[in-house]
C-alpha cells in the first residue's frame, strides 16, 4: 500500500523539499445504482428523520435475509439516500445528514449486520504530506542511461536496477506476459496517453470509482488536473511496454487498467470507492489488482468500533467476491516501519480527514486495510542491496513476499546512482519514487507473469506459486535506518521458513515464467 509519510499512498518520494497539499474533500453527489433496487417507495417526507448533521457517506452490510429493496426503505426512513447497492455481496452505500442514521439502521438487526460512516469530516479542508516530491528524471541522467543501454534494452533500462533484482529482464526473454491478462491499478488514476503505457492500456476495463459508482466515461480514469502521479508510476512498473521508449515494466506483454479511487485534491481513499474498485475489477475480468494505499480515514480499522467494523466487513465482502471471480489482490504493507505482527502499535495519524487522536491498537483486532484483508498478498519493500527498506513495515505471518521498493541509502551501480524506483509519470515523463507502493507493482507484475504461464490458476494457487518461486531470504545482520546508518536488525523474526521482513522471500520473475 502506498502511504506517503502520513499521507494516503504508500510511496516515499525523493526529498527535494517537503510538499504540502491542502484541498477540499467534497462528498460526491452520486445517484446511480450498481444494482436495481426495486420499489424504493418509502414514507412521506414528513416521516423522514431530521437532517441536522454534516453530510456523510455510509456503508450498510445486509444480513443473509436482507434485500436491497428493504434496505432502500430503511435508508429513506432514517433520512438517507441510497447511492448504490451491490446485491452480489449485500453492501449498500448511502448518504445522510441524520446524526443518528447509523444508529437507527443498526437497530434493525434482522436487516443489517453492521453500518458505519466511511469518513469523519466531509466538506472540510484536508492536508496530506509526502516525504518530499517526486524526483523527475533529468536530461543528463536520461542521456547517461541511454549511453549505457545494452542492445535490446529500453533507453532508460540501465537505471532500472529493480528489474534486474528480480530477474524480470531475463524473464521477459522467456515470457513477457499474455495479452489475456490484465492488472488493475486501484489508485489515483493512470495517464493512459503516456507513450510507454498506451500500447498496453485497457480502456474497457478502466473506470473512476470515486463516490462508489463506476464512471466509465472516456478518460474518467486519468489523474485529476495537477493531481497525483502515483497511479501512473505504479502502472509503468507493472506493464510499461518494450517499445524502444523510456522504461520497461515487469510484465510488458500484459495489459494494465486504471481504477481511480482517490478523492479530488486530497488523495484520500474511502471505503465506498475501494469497494467499487474491487467489484469493478471482478465484473470486468481483471486477473490481478494492485493496491498501493490504505483505506482512509483510519490507518487501522478496529472491529470493536461500530463504524470501523462495518468498513472491514464491506471491504472483506468486496475483496472476497473479487477473489471468487478470479482476481488476485496484491497490497502494500506500508511505510511506517511498523511491526504489523506486534502486540500493539501506536497510531497517531487517525482519523486523517479530521484531527487525529493518538491511540494504541492491537493489529490482530484493528486491521490495516486492504493489506490485512483475507486472501490479499501483503508486500514489503527492499532496496538494491537486498535489505529491507528503512521505511517498510513488516511482520512475521503478515508479510507474504518482498520486492524492490527502493531505498535512498542502498545505492545501486547504475548511471544515475539512484536507489529509488524509476517509472512513468503523467505527461510522458519519468521519475523516481520509493515506498511499499513501488514494491507492490513488482509483485503484481510477477503475478501477471504467473497467470500468463498458468492461465487456469486460481487466485489462491497464484498466491501459493508466488511464495514458492520467491527467493528465500534470511534475516539480515544489519539494515539501514532512516538516517542512513547501518544498525542491528533486531526486529526481524523468523519461523515456518519465513521472516517478518521478507515473508516467503523476494519474488523472482524468471522462476515464475519457467515453472
Amino acid at each position: 500500500m502506498a502511504h506517503l509519510g502520513s499521507g494516503r499512498r504508500r510511496a516515499l518520494a525523493v526529498p527535494v523539499g517537503l510538499a504540502l497539499t491542502a484541498s477540499l474533500a467534497l462528498l460526491p453527489s452520486v445517484t446511480a445504482s450498481a444494482a436495481p433496487l426495486g420499489d424504493t417507495a418509502g414514507p412521506a417526507p414528513a416521516a423522514r428523520a431530521a437532517a441536522t448533521g454534516p453530510a456523510l457517506s455510509y456503508v450498510a452490510n445486509l444480513t443473509a435475509y436482507g434485500t436491497a429493496r428493504q434496505a432502500a426503505k430503511a435508508v429513506e426512513q432514517a433520512g438517507g439516500t441510497v447511492v448504490t447497492s451491490y446485491e452480489q455481496i449485500g453492501v449498500v452505500v448511502a448518504h445522510s445528514q441524520n446524526p443518528d442514521f447509523a444508529k437507527q439502521l443498526r437497530a434493525q438487526r434482522n436487516l443489517f449486520v453492521s453500518v458505519g460512516a466511511t469518513r469523519t469530516a466531509p466538506l472540510q479542508t484536508v492536508q496530506t504530506t509526502e516525504e518530499g516530491t517526486t524526483q523527475r528524471l533529468g536530461e543528463a541522467d536520461a542521456a547517461r542511461a541511454a549511453a549505457a543501454a545494452e542492445p535490446g534494452q529500453e533507453p532508460l533500462e540501465a537505471d532500472q536496477w529493480d528489474l534486474r533484482a528480480i530477474k524480470a529482464d531475463q524473464a521477459q526473454k522467456v515470457n513477457a506476459g499474455s495479452r489475456d491478462v490484465t492488472v488493475g491499478v486501484i489508485d489515483t488514476g493512470v495517464d493512459d496517453t503516456h507513450p510507454d503505457l498506451a500500447p498496453n492500456f485497457s480502456r474497457d476495463q478502466s473506470a473512476n470509482c470515486v463516490g462508489g459508482v463506476a464512471d466509465t466515461t472516456d478518460g474518467a480514469w486519468r489523474p485529476y488536473a495537477n493531481g497525483s502521479d502515483h497511479g501512473t508510476h505504479v502502472a509503468g512498473t507493472i506493464a510499461a511496454a518494450r517499445n524502444g521508449i523510456g522504461v520497461s515494466g515487469v510484465a510488458p506483454g500484459v495489459k494494465v487498467a486504471a481504477i481511480k479511487v482517490s478523492e479530488p485534491g486530497t488523495s484520500l481513499f474511502y471505503t465506498e470507492a475501494v469497494v467499487c474498485g474491487f467489484m469493478f475489477a471482478a465484473e470486468k475480468g481483471i486477473e490481478v489488482t494492485n493496491n498501493s494505499y490504505y483505506v482512509d480515514p483510519w490507518y487501522f480499522n478496529c472491529k470493536t468500533d461500530d463504524d470501523q467494523k462495518a468498513l472491514v466487513e464491506a471491504l472483506t465482502r468486496a475483496s472476497r467476491y473479487a477473489e471468487r471471480k478470479g482476481v488476485l489482490n496484491v497490497a502494500a504493507a506500508g511505510n511506517e516501519n511498523w511491526d504489523l505482527a506486534a502486540d500493539s502499535i501506536t497510531d497517531e495519524t487517525s482519523p486523517d480527514d479530521a484531527t487525529p487522536v493518538p491511540r494504541t491498537i492491537d493489529p490482530k483486532v484493528c486491521l490495516d486495510l486492504p493489506t490485512q484483508l483475507p486472501g490479499v498478498v501483503t508486500v514489503s519493500a527492499t532496496g538494491d542491496k537486498g535489505l529491507r527498506s528503512y521505511y517498510s513495515s513488516y511482520g512475521l505471518g503478515v508479510v507474504d513476499v518482498a520486492a524492490p521498493g527502493g531505498d535512498k541509502w542502498q545505492i545501486p551501480a547504475t548511471p544515475d546512482a539512484n536507489g529509488r524506483v524509476l517509472s512513468t509519470l503523467p505527461g510522458g515523463g519519468y521519475g523516481y519514487k520509493q515506498g511499499t507502493s513501488m514494491a507492490t507493482p513488482h509483485v503484481a507484475g510477477v503475478a501477471a507473469l504467473l497467470k500468463s504461464a498458468h492461465p487456469g490458476a486460481t487466485p489462491s494457487q497464484l498466491q501459493t506459486m508466488l511464495k514458492a518461486q520467491a527467493t528465500k531470504t534470511a534475516c539480515p545482520d544489519k539494515i539501514y535506518d532512516s538516517t542512513g546508518n547501518l544498525v542491528d536488525a533486531t526486529t526481524c523474526r523468523a519461523k515456518w521458513g519465513q521472516t517478518g521482513y521478507y515473508g516467503a522471500g523476494v519474488v523472482d520473475a524468471l522462476k515464475a515464467v519457467k515453472r
